[in-house]
């Protein structure tokens, strides 16, 4: 998904003026403004964002076209629909000062509380299409993973990632732990564990088999990471083992598994690459076509998480997976 180098968007040798005007020119406008504001974290289509701002297809078309040509934002075509997204520009790039500046300004604005609660109405769409899926399609959810890549496909690199020692290490937490193939070895690992989903009938079939297996230092609870973070919920190690690219908002996820991590912890994220399989969509629930490993760098390190090791596996069907690891200081 939805950083710079999977987006459109040309590149200056060098400064001149007239590329310094059009910057400043596109971004002084109070809706472009606020549409910089609004891409922040996340992509949206025309139509979300004429949604959030209330406005006719053509005049968000025409603003968007004045933020692209100016380089501050990108797109990136899914399907029939194409996304927008803040283009944080190539570290080469002469302008890379002023617009991080711009964009440090308006990231510490305000957002406009309609737009807010837009935003929220269009997330929380995307979320509940998701949670659908996985409540009408749990028992199918296995068979219908195995058309892009099965546990059985990455679980033993999965593994790898796992302390060598986990003394110190006394809690985790899956988010979305699917059918529960990763709990098993968790819960030889640390003495507590917790598996968070957001759709009860996965949560069902998850606590089902991880019952069958004599799993009992692990704990279920139905909810979101808002839901664990209010619950004060703290793990030494996390997996978000192929769940971001159902979730609506993969850069809040990430800012969240942060404050549930305790001092010393470790992320690991085992997620698609980018593709172009639409299909996915349909037939898997998902919600974005993968994400490029700058994304989810650019993502943890918003989050103050230090990159640590990373792995890529290519499968026959030619999805790429990669597996990357983060970690939070003692600070």
């Amino acid at each position: 998904m939805l950083l710079p180098n999977q987006f459109s968007g040309e590149t200056r040798s060098a400064t001149d003026t007239s590329a310094i005007t059009a910057l400043c020119k596109a971004a002084g406008d109070p809706l472009r403004m606020q549409i910089l504001k609004v891409l922040q974290q996340n992509a949206y289509g025309v139509l979300e964002m004429c949604q959030v701002f209330d406005i006719r297809q053509p005049a968000m078309s025409h603003h968007l076209k004045i933020l692209a040509n100016a380089g501050l934002v990108a797109t990136r075509r899914e399907g029939t629909t194409i996304f927008y997204r803040r283009n944080e520009m190539h570290p080469d790039t002469d302008l890379q000062g002023l617009q991080h500046s711009l964009f440090h300004t308006i990231d510490e604005a305000a957002l406009d509380p309609n737009l807010r609660n837009r935003l929220a109405e269009i997330n929380g769409i995307r979320a509940a299409a998701s949670v659908a899926f996985f409540n009408q399609n749990a028992v199918r959810f296995e068979a219908n993973q195995d058309l892009i890549a099965g546990w059985s496909d990455y679980g033993d690199s999965v593994l790898s990632f796992l302390p060598d020692n986990a003394a110190g290490n006394q809690s985790a937490l899956e988010i979305g732990p699917g059918y529960g193939q990763f709990l098993s070895r968790l819960s030889a690992s640390f003495e507590r564990v917790t598996a968070l989903d957001n759709s009860e009938e996965m949560l069902e079939q998850c606590r089902s088999r991880s019952a069958a297996q004599g799993l009992t230092n692990v704990s279920f609870m139905l909810g979101d990471t808002d839901r664990a973070i209010s619950n004060g919920v703290k793990a030494d190690f996390i997996s978000l083992n192929m769940v971001l690219h159902h979730n609506p908002t993969p850069a809040e996820i990430i800012a969240d598994c942060a404050q549930l991590m305790n001092k010393n912890g470790t992320l690991l994220i085992t997620e698609l690459c980018a593709h172009d399989q639409e299909w996915v969509k349909e037939a898997c629930g998902d919600l974005w076509l993968g994400f490029e490993p700058e994304a989810l760098s650019q993502w943890c390190l918003a989050a103050n998480l230090t990159e640590g090791n990373s792995q890529y596996l290519t499968q026959r069907n030619g999805f790429r997976i990669q597996l990357r690891q983060f970690n939070l200081g003692a600070n």
